[in-house]
C-alpha cells in the first residue's frame, strides 16, 4: 500500500518597479515585477510550500531564508529543483500539482502552457501531472487593486 500525502502552499508578493515579472519561471510582459529576495516567483514559491508541507518538511523560509545572501536574486526554479531533491531523498515522488495564480493584471492565459512546461521540466515530471490556472478577484482586495499577486498550490506526493 502506498503512502499518500497532500500539502497546500500560499504566497503573496507586492508589485515593485524596476524588476522583471517572473511567474512559473517565465518572464511576463508587464511594466512591474514582484518585490522579493529571490526572483519573487509567487507561483513557484506556492508550489515549493505545497511540496514541503506534504512531506512534513516545513516551509520555504526554513530551507531558503531571505536572510541568506546566496538566495538573493536566485531563480525560484532552482529552489524548486532543490526542493524536489529533498523530497526524493526521503523517498517521495510527486503525484500531481495544482496551482491558481490570483492577479487582476496581467492576464496570464497566453503564458500558462509555457509555465506548465517549465515546472514539469524543473521537476522532471510528465506535463500532465501539473495544472496551472489564473483568476482575478473582480477588483476586490489587494490583488483587485493591482497591488500584487497571490498564488495557492496543492500537491500530492507518494511513496
Amino acid at each position: 500500500m502506498k503512502d499518500y500525502r497532500s500539502g497546500i502552499g500560499y504566497d503573496v508578493h507586492a508589485f515593485a518597479q524596476g524588476r522583471k515579472l517572473i511567474l512559473g519561471g517565465v518572464e511576463i510582459d508587464f511594466p512591474m515585477g514582484l518585490a522579493g529576495h529571490s526572483d519573487a516567483d509567487v507561483l513557484v514559491h506556492a508550489v515549493i510550500d505545497a511540496l514541503l508541507g506534504a512531506a512534513g518538511l516545513g516551509d520555504i523560509g526554513r530551507h531558503f531564508p531571505d536572510t541568506d545572501d546566496k538566495f538573493k536574486g536566485i531563480s525560484s526554479l532552482l529552489l524548486l529543483q532543490e526542493t524536489m531533491r529533498k523530497l526524493t531523498g526521503k523517498g517521495w515522488a510527486v503525484g500531481n500539482i495544482d496551482v491558481t495564480v490570483i492577479a487582476q493584471k496581467p492576464k496570464l492565459a497566453i503564458y500558462i502552457e509555457k509555465m506548465t512546461r517549465k515546472l514539469a521540466d524543473s521537476l522532471n515530471l510528465d506535463i500532465g501531472r501539473i495544472n496551472i490556472k489564473a483568476t482575478t478577484t473582480e477588483g476586490l482586495g489587494f490583488t483587485g487593486r493591482e497591488e500584487g499577486i497571490a498564488a495557492v498550490a496543492s500537491a500530492t506526493i507518494y511513496k
